[in-house]
Order: C-alpha cells, then structure tokens, then sequence
C-alpha cells in the first residue's frame, strides 16, 4: 500500500547560525507534526537590523499525511 506525503514551507531563525536557524524550524514542527520524514532547505539569508544579523532558514519539510480516520492497526 502507497503513503501520501504533504510538504509544508517553515522559516527558522537563529542569532548564531543557519544550522541552528534550520534546527529550530524542524524541532519546533515536530512538537506538533507526526512523521516527519525529509526536510530540503531552499533558501538561506539574513535580517540585519539595528546592526545585529539574524540567520534565516527556509525550509520544506515534509510529513505523512493522515486522513483523521481511524483505521484497525493504528
């Protein structure tokens, strides 16, 4: 039996990195995202305001989608 995946686009930021900044999107999408399986980061840049850089990273992300039935095994 096939899966149907669903990708969503994230932005993380950070002070020191843009590992970090990446890091932060995907823990924060797992606190309410289930199987989450592959994550592509498409664009990195920074803010510059008031003299302090912040990392930004953009992110797709993508995870199993479930229909909201409930199905025998589940």
């Amino acid at each position: 039996m096939g899966s149907v995946y669903k990708i969503i686009e994230l932005v993380g930021t950070s002070d020191s990195s843009w590992e970090d900044a990446a890091k932060t999107a995907l823990e924060t999408a797992a606190k309410t995202l289930r199987d989450l399986r592959v994550a592509e980061v498409t664009e990195l840049d920074v803010k510059i305001e008031d003299g302090k850089v912040t990392y930004r990273a953009k992110l797709k992300v993508s995870f199993k989608y479930q229909s909201g039935k409930y199905e025998a095994g589940e």
